[in-house]
């Protein structure tokens, strides 16, 4: 069974928490000073033994070239960003300093997340929409970070001593799978039977307690309300309005305990009462996921509801819902009168001008889109949803000069951008600088983890005939370093 088809039913199906109990062995001590006992015992770090930061990062990059190219996977740059800022924000937050996480969502309407090898953390859309603040949203990703500070699931793959990294990725890969599908695991994996590899999911309640000892004290770290975390069990005990077919995907095969329930409202209450409002961020993006999500007409019909029977606390966060809506129905005339009525009635925020510039875009108005990205990046000039707009109506009117003047001013910001490079690589292609346009359609599958297809990319550079004796230069030695990486890895 391909990579991809295991990856892909992993992001479907595992569950959120999933990984709490993959091993018998707990985590290193997560000290902090407070009023209440977080101390978790320490029995040694086993796996760094077969199982080294190095491995668990080429892991990751695996696990991200296949979720860079997924259909399931959103690549709306708007939920990224935001997604990726909350779980930084909390990584940040948690005593492990050294750990690099990934943070992407699923297009699925499920309320789930889960953590993968690598620092690798997935996020299902109908966790959006269920949460009912950010806090509760905040609590969730808490929870994962810490199973991954607390290296639950590397220990647990550590421990069948793989000793290369690509025994390693695949045992960790069907770990997953089998969580979700016993069946499907034992077409994936080569070397453990599935039988053994369900043998290893047994949870233990400890492990349950760590991730949320640990989650709570780096979501009271980060600023948000501890008390997000009993409001989402709630949510959760409640799931059923939000999922068909009974309760969470969460729930289904990870029941909360009255007791692991008790064990953290004992623990919120000796923590300080905080109130935190959630950020008109979090509010737009769980609208937007709603508006772009199921039945358009639907949708339309709730926002419209709660604005005319006044069922909000913001009825900036319903306007901007339904003129996503309408947005999709391309109702551009009721969608553009919604934006208006944002842009009179509230706060200035950047997703409402990237919002009002594709309005114009859907148009057909490239003028007044033009008009409106220039003037909102004066506002928000490292907006990254409003520089790929910029950028690709540069491209739409062929203006090559333009889109790489943008991403080169603003490249530097995000080194690890994929997106850039391909504005660029199409903007040569425009202007036929051939090699140029390869160099950069190299780079964009580098920081896509395809480490082939940048080698192919960046051959071809090699070979055109156009460009300059720096630049070739340049391809050379990126062709010659992309190799050697890719010698290391069929090594590991």
């Amino acid at each position: 069974m391909k990579l991809k088809t295991i990856v892909i039913a992993t992001l479907l199906a595992t569950n959120c928490l999933q990984v709490a109990a993959e091993s018998s062995l707990s985590g290193n001590p997560y000290s902090k000073s407070t009023n209440f006992d977080t101390s978790l015992p320490d029995l040694g770090d086993v796996s760094q033994t077969v199982f080294t930061p190095l491995d668990e990062q080429r892991i990751g990059e695996q696990i991200m070239r296949e979720v860079s190219v997924s259909d399931e996977v959103v690549q709306d740059v708007e939920v990224i960003d935001y997604l990726n800022a909350l779980g930084n924000k909390l990584a940040a937050a948690s005593t492990d300093k050294q750990q690099k996480f990934n943070f992407f969502v699923v297009n699925d309407t499920s309320i789930n997340a889960f953590a993968m090898p690598g620092g690798v953390i997935g996020v299902h859309t109908g966790l959006f929409l269920a949460a009912n603040s950010e806090s509760e949203l905040a609590s969730v990703l808490g929870h994962e970070i810490g199973h991954v500070t607390q290296r639950h699931l590397a220990r647990m793959v550590a421990a069948q001593k793989y000793d290369t990294v690509k025994n390693i990725a695949g045992f960790a890969l069907a770990l997953l799978v089998a969580r979700a599908n016993p069946e499907l695991a034992s077409g994936a994996m080569t070397t453990a039977s599935a039988v053994g590899v369900q043998n290893q999911l047994d949870y233990t309640r400890e492990h349950e307690r760590e991730a949320d000892r640990v989650g709570l004290q780096i979501i009271s770290n980060a600023g948000f309300d501890v008390r997000g975390m009993p409001a989402f069990f709630k949510t959760l005990q409640h799931g059923s309005r939000f999922s068909e077919g009974g309760a969470p995907s969460l729930l289904r095969t990870h029941p909360l305990t009255g007791e692991r329930i008790a064990d953290v409202a004992n623990r919120v209450e000796q923590m300080p009462y905080r109130q935190v409002p959630d950020s008109a961020e979090f509010q737009y993006v769980k609208a937007k996921l709603q508006a772009q999500n199921g039945a358009v007409e639907t949708n339309i019909a709730v926002f419209e509801q709660n604005i005319r029977e006044r069922r909000t606390a913001n009825e900036a966060v319903e306007h901007y819902g339904l003129a996503v809506a309408y947005l999709r129905k391309n109702a551009l005339t009721q969608a553009e009168k919604e934006v208006a009525w944002l842009k009179k009635n509230s706060p200035p925020n950047a997703m409402i001008e990237n919002l009002s510039a594709r309005v114009q875009v859907a148009k057909n108005n490239a003028q007044q889109a033009g008009l409106q990205y220039a003037a909102a990046l004066k506002i928000y000039p490292d907006n990254r949803a409003l520089l790929y707009g910029y950028a690709d109506h540069f491209l739409a009117l062929k203006q090559a000069d333009n889109a790489i003047q943008l991403v080169k001013e603003k490249q530097r910001l995000y080194p690890k951008d994929a997106q850039f490079y391909e504005v660029l690589a199409k903007a040569y292609t425009i202007q036929n600088k051939m090699l140029l346009s390869h160099q950069a359609q190299g780079e964009a599958y580098f920081r896509k983890y395809d480490l082939k297809r940048a080698i192919e990319q960046m051959e071809l550079a090699v070979k055109a005939k156009d460009g300059d004796f720096y630049q070739h230069s340049i391809v050379e030695a990126r062709l010659k370093e992309l190799q050697r990486m890719q010698g290391e890895d069929k090594k590991g």
